[in-house]
């Protein structure tokens, strides 16, 4: 039996620039940002390599357009009358999504020309503190602080020697069964108290931590109003 194939079978996607860029993410999500390359992409895109510069310069204008790319993914919070729970909110959700692009962190601290998604994510999270009261200088000192926390603390977890709370214990005690506990005593002492116990995981370090932070910032406001 012969098969006829529909109007569209063998026709080729268009290109743009968006496609282009959602390949790149993809490749970069597979091997990280040192594996890109137009080559790569090309081939990815099934295209030959010179079909890309119709539609973006360079490297340069790919690495841009993938921190841009990856900014539009961060959802805006709901607005919320206490704006610790909107910052919250923001900061879970950009944790989020830097996790699934492990080399978003990275290279969004070194880009120079961030694009408006990017910059509406700052401008957004400024636009938080200061519905909230914060002076401009205090609500600069806080978004910095808190996408400080939020970004440091995804590069520590995405290059963490384990994935599962399983690994962690076996890692943990793998460390302490080669060393005395008198020579380390205040890790030991972390490790049995907190690290091995049932239900553990590190990533719940995140909510703790930036709670002390907007906790923090909470005493700072109170203290321009006093």
């Amino acid at each position: 039996m012969v098969t006829q194939a529909g109007p569209t079978a063998g026709r080729r996607i268009p290109l743009s620039k968006e496609r282009v860029l959602r390949s790149a993410v993809a490749l970069a999500d597979a091997g990280g940002v040192s594996s890109l390359s137009m080559r790569k992409l090309a081939e990815r895109l099934g295209v030959e390599a010179m079909s890309l510069y119709h539609h973006v310069k360079n490297k340069d204008e790919i690495l841009d357009g993938l921190v841009e790319l990856v900014s539009t993914q961060m959802p805006a919070p709901g607005k919320h009358a206490d704006w610790r729970v909107t910052m919250r909110e923001r900061s879970r959700s950009t944790r989020e999504v830097l996790a699934r692009h492990p080399w978003a962190v990275s290279l969004m601290a070194s880009r120079m020309t961030p694009g408006p998604a990017t910059l509406g994510h700052l401008d957004a999270g400024i636009g938080i503190m200061r519905e909230a009261g914060f002076p401009v200088e205090l609500a600069a000192h806080g978004i910095s602080l808190i996408d400080s926390y939020v970004h440091g603390f995804v590069l520590q977890e995405v290059n963490l020697p384990f994935t599962t709370t399983e690994e962690l214990t076996s890692m943990t005690r793998a460390i302490m069964d080669q060393f005395p506990a008198n020579d380390f005593p205040h890790l030991f002492e972390v490790a049995v108290v907190n690290v091995l116990q049932p239900g553990y995981e590190y990533g719940a370090e995140f909510a703790y931590g930036l709670d002390l932070i907007l906790d923090g910032l909470q005493a700072a406001l109170a203290g321009t109003c006093g």
